[in-house]
């Protein structure tokens, strides 16, 4: 095939993959054959999504006077042509990163249930379920149309919603009502952004609304808001965060790394691509609302963490502290801040779906995530403990790893813009980055250090080999992303500039 058609099949095939895979997982009888044949899948959608990288991408690059998204591969097909509505697909350098990051945490989620099904129904069911959410996931990082864009944002909601209720803890039907409940609350502000947005534009195409053409001022700030808000809701942002906790602490743990690692990536990506690139007058005129909101969910985020006493709950809560990094990156509207935010929402990707693997493992071994109850794992179960010292190392932003360079330069971004107002969030952002440390050393300190609990005292030193299989991949990714920032930032560099300019 030529270098375009290569890319309209990989589009295609990444998205059909993991949907038609779903239907062939529910359909085979045997349980264990069916999780088999979903990780299959599911690597196969990884082969694809990484193969988005190649071909002729130099016309892809940006000058004056052309559009400021422009994809490396496009697909652009009729829909619903009586309203004008395309399947618009394409996938750019602020895109893949997060395409092949949603593919790789799906696969290790799958081969994760070859070696445990959680409590609560069939491996098989489970791993259906992952390969829909997957689908919704890639067709937002995906989709280049506004309505199609929200039909994918919200096909996640009801297989999220039955991972959580049916495979979760003793709470879970509670915890899963209230992310259903907030998710629909952002759902009807999208759409109602959505409309808003294609009304005043006639036209649904992202490539053609990038920059706010057609769009009056008054538009672009009603637009703004309302999608700001709902993405605000899904990423979750600090004061519309309270859903998060409770459901990552009842989710099994493949739902909580699929939930932390990439859906609430989904709302990050939204506030970029669309809030941003679509209603740029609107961004500017709410910066420093956003500036404040994100540093406000930092300092938030990282007080409730020292004070909290359950294993998930303090990872989930770590969360609204780490996207409000993103958001001060993205608020700052500067190729400085959103280069931070995009690198951030990776590494937060790949760290924290690390740590809630490793908390999973914890609470299946233990049976507890009460601080109270764990501590001395270092001597107990010395490999996992150094596992969990690493991946917390890495999220409190260690130099060399990946959770340093958004948080880094987020807050260089907020000092670069100047002025009072900026260089105090700048500053106070840097206070919560040393809270995050304190935090996370004294989780550590908690469970690997003194002598060892009744809970933890009969654990065995080894790991399961489907457990390093889940595990390593992401630890090297966390080192290849700390050590080679270029990995991330290189790809996104000229998309970050196109976007930039129309914010000018």
């Amino acid at each position: 095939m030529s270098g375009v058609r290569f890319g309209e099949f990989l589009l295609v095939a990444v998205l059909a993959l993991p949907a038609l895979g779903a239907l062939a997982v529910a359909a085979t009888p045997r349980d264990r054959a069916a999780r088999a044949l979903g990780t299959a899948v599911a690597a196969l959608t990884l082969v694809a999504a990484a193969l988005l990288f190649l071909g002729d991408r130099s016309w892809a690059t940006y000058a004056a006077g052309t559009p400021a998204v422009r994809p490396w591969h496009r697909l652009d097909l009729p829909w619903v042509p009586g309203l004008d509505l395309r399947f618009h697909l394409g996938v750019d350098g602020i895109s893949w990163p997060l395409v092949v990051l949603t593919a790789l945490l799906t696969l290790l989620c799958c081969a994760y249930t070859l070696w445990k099904v959680p409590d609560g129904g069939s491996g098989r069911a489970l791993v259906a379920l992952l390969l829909v959410v997957e689908v919704g996931i890639l067709g937002t990082f995906l989709a280049l149309d506004l309505v199609l864009f929200f039909v994918f944002f919200e096909v996640v909601l009801l297989p999220m919603y039955a991972i959580i209720a049916g495979w979760g803890g003793a709470d879970r039907r509670r915890a899963a009502a209230k992310f259903a409940l907030y998710t629909l609350f952002g759902s009807v502000l999208l759409l109602v952004g959505v409309y808003v947005v294609v009304s005043a534009a006639g036209t649904a195409d992202v490539v053609a609304l990038t920059g706010g053409t057609g769009l009056s001022r008054g538009t672009q700030l009603a637009a703004f808001t309302l999608l700001a808000l709902a993405f605000a809701v899904k990423s979750p942002l600090w004061p519309l965060h309270s859903w998060l906790p409770d459901a990552h602490t009842q989710a099994p743990t493949v739902g909580s790394v699929v939930l932390a690692g990439v859906l609430l990536k989904m709302g990050t990506y939204g506030l970029i691509r669309i809030a941003v690139g679509v209603a740029p007058e609107g961004a500017r005129w709410a910066a420093p609302v956003l500036g404040v909101l994100a540093v406000a969910a930092i300092l938030v985020g990282s007080l409730v963490c020292l004070a909290q006493r359950e294993l998930k709950r303090l990872i989930a809560y770590s969360s609204v502290g780490h996207m409000g990094f993103v958001l001060l990156g993205v608020a700052t509207l500067t190729a400085t801040g959103i280069q931070a935010a995009l690198i951030g929402n990776v590494a937060h990707g790949v760290i924290t779906g690390l740590l809630f693997f490793l908390a999973g493992a914890v609470k299946d071994r233990t049976h507890t995530g009460s601080l109270d109850e764990l501590s001395g794992l270092r001597e107990t179960a010395p490999r996992l403990a150094g596992l969990l010292g690493f991946a917390a190392v890495a999220s409190l932003g260690l130099p060399g790893l990946a959770g340093f360079w958004g948080e880094a330069f987020a807050v260089v971004a907020a000092v670069e813009v100047g002025g009072a107002l900026w260089t105090t969030l700048g500053v106070l952002a840097a206070i919560g980055g040393a809270l995050t440390a304190a935090y996370l050393l004294r989780l550590l300190r908690r469970v690997t250090h003194g002598r060892p609990s009744p809970a933890v005292g009969r654990l065995t030193p080894g790991l399961a080999g489907v457990e390093l299989v889940a595990w390593v991949p992401l630890v090297l990714l966390a080192l290849a992303v700390g050590l080679a920032p270029t990995l991330v930032l290189g790809v996104a560099e000229a998309p970050v500039d196109a976007l930039v300019e129309v914010l000018r």
